[in-house]
């Protein structure tokens, strides 16, 4: 058992109790993080004189060492050690001798594990806002090339109104738009530096805490030794960001398995992105659609998780806090993975733009603009309502569209009728007509479109 502490200790821990209290199995993920934050902590130390030039260089080449060894495969994370500090400064002792031991002067776990947590999280936020910045970009190619492919739009999953598959795809396009902003918003809230808040009272060395901060990029230090190592407020942001990421990647994935079905036949998957069936022939089953699906709730437990652990720690630090972060970790693996995934699937999938317009044409999402041509002519709306009710119940029973109709069987039902009817009721009217900003039309689209460039070529209120 290799640990930084034991001097006040008579006993050895027993081997059940070290192994239930270890972290080095899973905080091992944040090694760069940590060697990182050494480095620029020995930055500091020497820069306030606590250590040695010499010492400094001896430090920051051993980290160095064991930073490239680990990256090259050549040096081996063991569990021998308790946590992922402890190999690190026991390697670092292994290699460069005595100055080794100074490497922890000034500083605890407790603001260690801060920083590295802080550090290894604003990494991933990086990560994950340009994995989500790739989809609105493959989400606006979509929108680009069809604004003028019709479609039903939905309520109820009842066909309601007819509009474009650019103007659905815009949906998710602002639905995504908002979870980077939520990025955004956990990145600003939460760069500020923990370190050299010592285990949960500062320290008595003359720390530089607004140097180390710079040396790591963060815009500050916090400002409360207590909240610095008992704050993972950033981390329940972040899950909750996650969480809503994969709501809105689990509706979209719900959109594409009932538009993948044999009654829709809205979309082709690329076979790349589909798997088939042992026993049934042929099938073609929207698999990745369906895991990120269920993934959802994966990344909702690591939420949950981490707020019922929290919600009853007193300051400062407690162990229990260690429980954060196998469920952030997996979290946010589960959810750069279902981006990257779902990404891959909707740049691949091929949208049946015909059949897309006759499920439109067949589900009577024009009658709304059939009882507007009959208010347009003098017809109060609820005789309108009655009169395309009554429309629509004659096609049914004949298995016919409105747009099948003749203009006989029309004036049987309301002499008001003409001719122009059917330019009144066509899918490209009916979208057409809709031009206020956020609607489907083409020209209300174009607009949207190019704010949504805009958007995306410019950094100010992004990460990437």
């Amino acid at each position: 058992m290799a640990q930084l502490w034991g001097g006040r200790f008579t006993k050895e821990t027993d081997q059940l109790v070290y192994n239930f209290n270890a972290s080095i199995s899973f905080d091992q993920k944040f090694y760069a993080q940590d060697i990182k934050g050494s480095m620029a902590h020995v930055k500091m130390l020497a820069k306030q004189g606590i250590l040695t030039e010499e010492e400094r260089e001896q430090i920051l080449t051993g980290l160095q060492g064991i930073l490239d060894d680990v990256n090259a495969g050549t040096l081996e994370i063991s569990d021998k050690y308790e946590d992922i500090h402890s190999f690190v400064e026991a390697t670092l002792i292994d290699r460069i001798g005595e100055p080794g031991k100074k490497l922890h002067t000034g500083r605890s776990r407790n603001d260690q594990v801060a920083l590295d947590m802080k550090l290894y999280t604003r990494d991933e936020i990086l990560e994950i806002d340009a994995l989500v910045k790739e989809l609105l970009n493959v989400l606006l190619n979509i929108m680009k090339e069809n604004t003028e492919t019709f479609m039903p739009g939905f309520t109820h999953l009842q066909k309601a109104q007819p509009i474009t598959l650019a103007h659905h795809m815009g949906a998710y396009f602002e639905m995504f738009k908002r979870d980077r902003s939520r990025l955004y918003d956990i990145h600003e809230r939460m760069n500020y530096c923990p370190l050299g808040s010592g285990a949960l009272a500062g320290t008595t060395y003359p720390l530089d805490r607004e140097y180390t901060a710079e040396l790591l990029g963060f815009y500050g230090p916090t400002l409360n030794s207590m909240d610095s190592v008992a704050d993972r407020d950033y981390l329940i942001e972040l899950l909750s960001a996650l969480s809503t990421i994969m709501m809105h990647l689990s509706r979209f994935s719900e959109e594409v398995i009932i538009w993948n079905s044999n009654e829709y036949q809205f979309v082709d998957i690329d076979d790349a992105y589909s798997t088939g069936s042992s026993i049934m022939p042929q099938k073609k089953n929207p698999d990745i659609a369906e895991l990120v699906r269920g993934k959802t709730g994966r990344v909702y437990g690591a939420l949950m998780s981490i707020l019922t652990t929290m919600k009853g720690i007193p300051l400062a630090y407690n162990k229990d806090m260690q429980e954060d972060k196998e469920f952030v970790f997996d979290a946010i693996d589960t959810a750069k993975g279902c981006l990257a995934l779902f990404t891959g699937m909707l740049r691949t999938m091929k949208f049946r733009k015909e059949v897309m317009e006759n499920s439109a044409k067949n589900g009577f999402t024009n009658a709304t603009d059939a009882a507007d041509y009959l208010v347009n002519h003098g017809v109060a709306f609820r005789d309108a309502h009655g009169i395309v009710g009554q429309l629509v119940l004659y096609c049914i029973e004949k298995d016919i569209a409105l747009d099948d109709m003749t203009l006989e069987e029309y004036k049987a039902i309301s002499p008001v009728f003409e001719e122009d009817i059917y330019e009144a009721i066509s899918m490209k009217t009916c979208v057409e007509k809709r031009m206020t900003i956020g609607a489907p039309s083409r020209a209300a689209m174009e607009k949207v479109i190019a704010i949504c460039e805009d958007y995306l070529k410019d950094s100010e209120k992004t990460l990437a």
